[in-house]
């Protein structure tokens, strides 16, 4: 039970996996699919960036209250994965199942200027959501299938990277935004809205449609069932990655929940709140592609592992570490290098555990498990500071992590001369 298989497949292609030069690069998809993500990320974190205050602030929600709605935009993808990822399995075209997902989340971003109560717009993030939940799987499962095994950590930085990239100009769009026009709430989501459509249109024009095997092999293979799914679950490496990302999920507090802490404890004026995202999504950009190719060499258990490490530190830091212009500089940095070692790293690890005709369904198991641990977190996080306050809260999913990180470090130990 580890996160990386060391060794060889017998269908590998070892030349062109150890290679150098242009045999090392990405395929055409990654970069394809990197270009639509990063659309579609500026769309979603101009939203994402506004959110926190404008729930609190504008619509006077407490971290309660918040906390479900937060809770609800990362869980109800998660509930969604299993079938978009077991979809894209049965009907063999990752790209359709993909792009319901993507027009699903741009047809809702224009729904937000018409909520304003709880039950509105929790409809609408679930629906958002929904659309992330079905494409988030086939989208991952198109970038694994088109990369060997030894570079799939590469792989998924680049497209973390390109996607980072969208997650740096989306709070940047959204600050100007507010800057600038009137009403700047309901200007953040219009636009939104027309760049998530953009978004769209590249899926569908440029990135390629199923995915060609040899000749007639799809004609003569059974369809995906439920019942080949649910065989992935007796997988113990599968198991194990599931197991462990769920555990480790439980402890991470949400970003918005971070960013408002962080806040909290710098004195960061609300004009420079929605600035915040983009101090990780900058770490990130510049970690994703280096960390995913360290994790391809030295295994992607340490890795990941140590990512949670920082993210640790993070949460010391807010905790213990007085108000100085460092503060803010070092927790971005740290939460920006908890996601640039976990975010690709984790789907990669599945590319020797899981079979090509499952390949979404697996990372959706993962990928579920994941997240619906975080929206667990985040009704915790938030009922916690409601009723005893942000540090009692944060110290407890400290402690928490502290915990989860050693049995995962156990749970995921290489056995023999695999690391």
């Amino acid at each position: 039970m580890y996160l990386t298989d060391r060794s060889t497949p017998p269908d590998a292609d070892t030349g062109t996996a150890r290679g150098r030069g242009p045999a090392r690069k990405v395929a055409p998809v990654v970069l394809v699919l990197g270009t639509v993500s990063l659309i579609t990320d500026i769309s979603s974190e101009m939203v994402t960036a506004v959110l926190p205050l404008y729930l609190v602030t504008r619509l006077g929600f407490s971290p309660l209250g918040f906390g479900t709605l937060d809770g609800v935009y990362n869980g109800v993808s998660a509930l969604v994965q299993l079938t978009g990822g077991h979809l894209a399995d049965r009907v063999r075209n990752h790209k359709l199942m993909a792009g319901l997902g993507y027009g699903l989340s741009a047809l809702c971003k224009p729904l937000l200027l018409l909520a304003s109560s709880v039950g509105t717009l929790g409809t609408v993030l679930a629906l958002e959501r929904t659309g992330k939940g079905l494409r988030t799987a086939p989208r991952d499962a198109m970038i694994s299938l088109s990369t060997p095994s030894a570079n799939q950590g590469r792989a998924f930085g680049v497209h973390r990277a390109m996607d980072t990239t969208g997650a740096m100009l989306g709070p940047l769009a959204a600050f100007l935004i507010l800057r600038t026009a009137a009403d700047g709430y309901d200007a953040v989501f219009g636009v939104s809205a027309c760049v998530a459509v953009l978004g769209v249109l590249v899926l569908v024009l440029f990135v390629p449609g199923r995915r060609r095997g040899a000749p007639g092999a799809k004609e003569h293979r059974p369809p995906v069932g439920v019942r080949e799914a649910l065989a992935l679950l007796r997988l113990p490496r599968l198991r194990a990655l599931a197991g462990c990302a769920a555990l480790l999920g439980l402890t991470t507090v949400s970003d918005a929940f971070v960013y408002l802490l962080l806040q909290r404890r710098a004195g960061i004026g609300d004009e420079w709140f929605t600035l915040l995202p983009l101090g990780t999504a900058a770490v990130f950009l510049l970690l994703a592609v280096p960390l995913g190719a360290l994790a391809d060499r030295i295994g992607r258990r340490t890795v990941f592992l140590a990512g949670h490490a920082g993210l640790l530190t993070a949460y010391a830091l807010l905790l213990w570490t007085p108000s100085t212009p460092a503060l803010p500089l070092l927790v971005l940095a740290l939460h920006g290098s908890f996601y640039a070692a976990t975010d690709g790293v984790l789907p990669a690890a599945l590319a020797d555990v899981v079979p090509e005709q499952l390949r979404a369904t697996g990372l959706a198991v993962v990928g579920t498990s994941q997240a619906l641990a975080r929206f667990c977190c985040s009704l915790a996080f938030g009922a916690a500071w409601t009723v005893w306050g942000d540090g009692p809260a944060l110290a407890g999913s400290a402690v928490g992590l502290l915990c989860c990180a050693a049995v995962a470090g156990m749970v995921l130990r290489p056995t023999g001369d695999e690391r």
